[in-house]
């Protein structure tokens, strides 16, 4: 129970999470497999700009080198108040996750077409994380699919409200 406030502690609750960025057009572009939580190797720079809230997902990608899985195009600004001392925006950033978990992925990606995307970025107990996920990419129709049955779903879900008010 490291890293918790003393009101948390007493009513034996965690703390969540804080998400700083999100992937919106993930989702859209990727069919999600398997989704997996990993750690990140950081400058203290890059830790005090997400801190303040600034990163961009967008374009991001993780690629496997040497059986180590990096993020690549993860877009972090410069710490405003940070000096000559201060992290490259778009570097290469570590994912640190556990060994046969590096395997799994390892084995999955060389097996089918499939892409590791991060779908957030987040706190957790004071550590960032990133969400990454084992995706395959979505054809056209498969996008116009999705977006159908989305309509057709909010569409239920008006016509159940409408019901219940007694307007139906």
């Amino acid at each position: 129970m490291a890293g918790q406030s003393k009101q948390a502690k007493a009513a034996g609750k965690k703390i969540g999470r804080k998400i700083i960025a999100t992937n919106r057009k993930a989702r859209h572009n990727y069919s999600i497999i398997e989704v997996f939580e990993a750690g990140m190797a950081l400058q203290g720079t890059e830790v005090k700009s997400l801190r303040e809230g600034h990163a961009s997902l967008v374009d991001a990608f993780a690629t496997i080198d040497d059986g180590e899985i990096w993020l690549r195009n993860l877009h972090i600004p410069e710490y405003q108040h940070g000096s000559w001392t201060n992290h490259e925006p778009r570097r290469n950033r570590k994912l640190l996750l556990h060994r046969r978990q590096i395997d799994t992925l390892i084995g999955k990606l060389r097996e089918g077409n499939f892409a590791l995307v991060p779908l957030s970025l987040y706190f957790t107990e004071g550590k960032v994380k990133v969400e990454i996920a084992l995706a395959r990419g979505k054809h056209a129709h498969d996008k116009r699919q999705d977006l159908a049955r989305r309509d057709a779903q909010r569409e239920v879900i008006r016509e159940l409200g409408r019901r219940a008010k007694g307007m139906g």
